[in-house]
């Protein structure tokens, strides 16, 4: 079966499967989770990469970890019924999704600044950070503590710095693992203290080993 990796990130998602729709949304995870797809089952999606869905959905991205909530938990069911009605009805329902996805965007933040100044530049410096543990001279640099930044993490990513750290350092590991970088190189240069420490890590959040990850 299909699994979802963790990588940061939420999806929207309408589903339809054997005559029947839906609208859910794939919280960030902190492991992999069945995909849960038929052979009949198609489905359109918006992806919001990690801190651009919490706006649009409307609650801290920590109430969504690891959830599969229906969206009318989140938007009530007049708007997740009218949204479906319109999906049902389109030729391009992808294209559908990402328009009411922006008109959201757009009334959250109409007369708001609701983006966090300090947070929107987390994913991208933990991204790309190689050394093993980044959050205290992250915290640093911005000048707030460790505290400060875990809690406007939590809001904005689902989970705290460490842990959005460690997803996005497996899911650099895995693509160059998989584009045929030597394994102890990969290791190495994505921040893991040594060749272990990573099929650890990829074991802890997978489920599975990084060389069943790259065959599959």
């Amino acid at each position: 079966m299909a699994r979802r990796q963790p990588d940061g990130c939420t999806d929207l998602m309408w589903i339809t499967d054997d005559g029947r729709a839906r609208l859910v949304v794939a919280g960030p995870d902190t492991h992999a989770h069945p995909a849960g797809m038929g052979p009949d089952t198609t489905i359109a999606a918006v992806r919001f990469r990690p801190g651009a869905a919490a706006d649009v959905l409307g609650v801290p991205l920590d109430a969504l970890r690891d959830e599969r909530p229906d969206l009318a938990e989140l938007w009530g069911r007049p708007a997740t019924e009218a949204l479906a009605e319109a999906l049902a009805a389109a030729d391009r329902p992808e294209h559908a999704l990402a328009e009411a996805v922006a008109d959201r965007l757009t009334a959250s933040r109409r007369g708001v600044a609701s983006v966090d100044p300090v947070v929107r530049h987390v994913a991208d410096a933990l991204r790309d950070a190689r050394e093993p543990a980044p959050v205290r001279g992250l915290a640093d640099a911005m000048g707030l503590s460790e505290r400060q930044l875990h809690r406007r993490s939590l809001a904005a990513f689902g989970y705290g710095p460490k842990t959005l750290h460690r997803v996005l350092r497996f899911q650099n590991a895995l693509r160059r693992a998989r584009a045929g970088d030597d394994l102890a190189r990969v290791a190495h240069e994505c921040g893991y203290a040594d060749q272990a420490h990573m099929a650890r890590d990829v074991s802890a959040l997978s489920g599975t080993t990084i060389t069943t990850l790259i065959s599959g």
